[in-house]
């Protein structure tokens, strides 16, 4: 199931020698500056025209009234809306758990104090359609609520029904959101960043989603904020050796891959008696899985085992590739943490799998795809928040500073800069 890669006794650097989807190709970022130009020229009018087109839904009213939202957790099985509690609970205690505000600088008389504003408004994209995702509710909507933001307005794509699963909307609520609606694709980021006649824009947006929806976030940066990471199609990277059972490396390479196509599934691995297994035990999951369709579509695309030289070598395959989640499932893996550079969350040992983060240990399950974890994190409080200096400067500051604070500004050419400060010195 796995397409095999022989990098042993290769030389790095490997990234040309490692295979990724191109989620950047002209036509799909084309259509998707024609949709984002369209809702911002037709506001709803063009959001129901995309939702009869692309979800082949009819919709009345973009808003899921809020008694619906308040209702839904009714409905839900106890050990569900349990599950989906525990869930936010240990998310909203991994973020409260935020350092102290730093105490003011003080230095020759110029006291700076930092100031964390939230903005007023978020918006978070959850995916929807063929599944439902009521943990990426809380995983994106929770974090804004830590930091404080005034409003948060959900986005999700409607059933053929027109409705949204109850576990989506009993998770917006229990997440205290407050605004749902029902609109998908590039379309929905185009409300969010643009406004329309029933959707006010926001702030910031985030939230992973398919190709399009992540080129549509980044078409829109800078009319709105939004996190660095490309939140798109999910990765997973397993380092594995022969001392853990093959089953447990494969359906963690199988985990990720059932999101659908566009993504990574891939084994790392220094032993070819590991590889051939867990390439085995990959076919016999997915022969058998419910997601199969999914599965094999993005193991066409995107499942690859790596067989190296040795644990540093895999670990150099792992950064290059950059995934969103690196699983150590392997003997000692905590002797790899630090070589890890780059990654979106890291889990270690054949105990960890990514399930935990992506439902519950904490911390959000949005994390950066397609390479962006070289430069990119994990969706946090932060990418909420904007750090305000207030700075205040006394007599001494004055004499102390003031002068080094002329002699930059006339190098510079700038005299009024200059005159600011000896302006005051003299009087």
């Amino acid at each position: 199931m796995l397409h095999v890669l022989d990098l042993r006794g290769a030389a790095p650097p490997w990234r040309e020698r490692l295979p990724r989807p191109d989620l950047a190709e002209e036509g799909p970022v084309e259509e998707v500056r024609s949709i984002l130009a369209d809702v911002r020229n037709r506001g709803d009018e063009a959001l129901r025209d995309y939702t009869r087109r692309f979800d082949r839904v009819e919709l009345a009213e973009l808003a899921v009234p809020r008694h619906e939202v308040a209702a839904a957790a009714g409905r839900l099985e106890p050990a569900l809306l349990d599950a989906l509690t525990e869930a936010r609970d240990s998310i909203e205690a991994f973020y409260r758990r935020r350092p102290a505000p730093e105490p003011p600088h003080e230095r020759n008389g110029i006291r700076v104090e930092a100031l964390e504003l939230p903005v007023a408004r978020a918006g978070a994209y959850v995916p929807g359609g063929r599944a439902s995702y009521p943990s990426s509710v809380l995983m994106t909507c929770i974090p804004p609520r830590v930091a404080g933001v005034g409003a948060v307005a959900l986005c999700v794509p409607p059933r053929p029904d027109g409705s949204l699963p109850d576990e989506v909307l009993a998770a917006a609520s229990l997440a205290e959101v407050d605004e749902v609606y029902r609109v998908g694709g590039p379309q929905a980021i185009a409300a969010m960043a643009y406004g329309t006649q029933s959707i006010a824009s926001v702030d910031v947006i985030v939230g992973a989603g398919s190709r399009r929806v992540s080129l549509a976030k980044e078409q829109v940066r800078g009319r709105v904020g939004v996190p660095s990471a490309f939140a798109g199609p999910s990765e997973v990277v397993v380092v594995a050796d022969d001392t853990v059972p093959p089953e447990f490396a494969a359906i963690d390479v199988v985990v990720q891959a059932e999101h659908g196509p566009d993504g990574l599934a891939w084994l790392v691995t220094w032993s070819e008696e590991a590889l051939a297994a867990v390439n085995d035990a990959v076919g016999r999951l997915v022969a058998a899985a419910p997601r199969r369709a999914e599965i094999e579509s993005t193991l066409a695309g995107g499942g690859y085992a790596v067989l190296v030289d040795g644990p540093g070598e895999a670990m150099e395959v792992a950064n290059e590739i950059a995934p969103e989640h690196l699983e150590l499932c392997c003997a000692d893996p905590e002797s790899l943490v630090p070589l890890v550079r780059n990654a979106g969350a890291v889990f270690l040992g054949p105990l960890s799998p990514a399930s935990f983060g992506d439902y519950i240990a904490g911390p959000s399950h949005v994390l950066p795809t397609f390479g962006s974890a070289r430069f990119a994190s994990v969706l946090g409080v932060e990418d909420f928040v904007r750090r305000v200096h207030v700075i205040s400067a006394s007599k001494e500051a004055l004499e102390a500073v003031g002068p080094h604070v002329e002699a930059i500004a006339r190098a510079e050419g700038l005299m009024a800069h200059a005159e600011s400060i000896a302006l005051r010195r003299r009087n």
